[in-house]
């Protein structure tokens, strides 16, 4: 499957995202919920710390990460 990025002004945005929504061949990401999901995720894992269910990290580590 390929991927492109489009660059649409935002006063068309809205209709082209319900054409290309039409094609039987194309696959429309929700972004939205998309981002909630990875938020509902990280906090569940902040919770799993506090409750120590999971180990945390220091931040020297996250550092050594980037």
């Amino acid at each position: 499957m390929k991927q492109v990025t489009l660059n649409i002004a935002d006063s068309k945005f809205k209709a082209f995202l319900e054409f290309i929504k039409t094609l039987d061949y194309v696959k429309v990401e929700d972004e939205e919920a998309t981002a909630i999901q990875e938020l509902q995720s990280s906090l569940n894992q902040v919770k799993l710390m506090q409750e120590g269910k999971l180990p945390k990290q220091s931040a020297q580590d996250f550092l050594n990460e980037l």
